[in-house]
Protein backbone atom coordinates (compact mmCIF):
# COMPACT_ATOMS: atom_id res chain seq x y z
CA UNK A 1 0.00 0.00 0.00
CA UNK A 2 1.39 3.14 -0.65
CA UNK A 3 0.62 6.78 0.62
CA UNK A 4 0.78 10.30 -1.12
CA UNK A 5 1.53 13.13 0.02
CA UNK A 6 -0.47 16.77 -1.43
CA UNK A 7 1.42 19.58 -0.93
CA UNK A 8 -0.42 23.15 -1.30
CA UNK A 9 1.08 25.96 -2.95
CA UNK A 10 3.36 27.91 -1.87
CA UNK A 11 2.20 30.97 0.22
CA UNK A 12 2.38 34.37 -0.51
CA UNK A 13 5.25 36.08 1.45
CA UNK A 14 4.33 39.48 2.82
CA UNK A 15 6.52 42.85 2.81
CA UNK A 16 7.83 42.85 6.33
CA UNK A 17 6.27 45.62 8.24
CA UNK A 18 8.60 48.42 9.22
CA UNK A 19 8.44 49.57 12.85
CA UNK A 20 9.41 53.11 11.85
CA UNK A 21 6.91 53.24 9.20
CA UNK A 22 3.81 51.80 11.52
CA UNK A 23 4.98 54.59 13.72
CA UNK A 24 4.60 57.04 11.07
CA UNK A 25 1.13 55.65 9.69
CA UNK A 26 0.11 55.88 13.10
CA UNK A 27 1.23 59.05 14.49
CA UNK A 28 1.42 61.13 11.23
CA UNK A 29 3.78 63.05 12.92
CA UNK A 30 8.03 63.10 13.19
CA UNK A 31 8.95 59.42 13.48
CA UNK A 32 9.97 58.15 16.84
CA UNK A 33 12.83 56.46 18.15
CA UNK A 34 13.85 54.52 21.13
CA UNK A 35 16.24 56.38 23.38
CA UNK A 36 16.85 53.96 26.66
CA UNK A 37 19.82 55.42 29.31
CA UNK A 38 20.38 53.74 32.70
CA UNK A 39 19.67 56.92 35.90
CA UNK A 40 20.44 56.60 39.29
CA UNK A 41 17.45 54.99 41.28
CA UNK A 42 17.00 57.80 43.59
CA UNK A 43 16.82 60.47 40.36
CA UNK A 44 14.50 58.71 38.66
CA UNK A 45 12.45 58.02 41.83
CA UNK A 46 12.51 61.90 42.33
CA UNK A 47 11.56 62.18 38.51
CA UNK A 48 8.45 59.80 38.61
CA UNK A 49 7.52 61.54 42.13
CA UNK A 50 7.32 65.28 40.49
CA UNK A 51 5.81 64.38 37.33
CA UNK A 52 3.49 61.84 39.22
CA UNK A 53 2.70 65.45 41.51
CA UNK A 54 1.07 67.54 38.51
CA UNK A 55 -0.23 64.84 36.51
CA UNK A 56 2.09 64.60 34.17
CA UNK A 57 3.32 61.55 32.13
CA UNK A 58 7.43 61.06 32.65
CA UNK A 59 8.49 60.75 28.71
CA UNK A 60 6.45 64.46 27.97
CA UNK A 61 8.63 65.88 30.78
CA UNK A 62 11.73 64.81 29.81
CA UNK A 63 11.20 64.99 26.08
CA UNK A 64 10.49 68.44 27.13
CA UNK A 65 13.71 69.11 28.67
CA UNK A 66 15.39 67.64 25.79
CA UNK A 67 13.98 70.10 23.26
CA UNK A 68 14.69 72.94 26.01
CA UNK A 69 18.39 72.06 26.55
CA UNK A 70 18.93 71.02 22.62
CA UNK A 71 16.72 73.51 20.98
Amino acid sequence: MSKTVEFSTRPKKEKPLNPDNWVNNQTGKEALKRFTIDIPEGLHTRIKTACASKGAKMRDEIIALLEKHFS
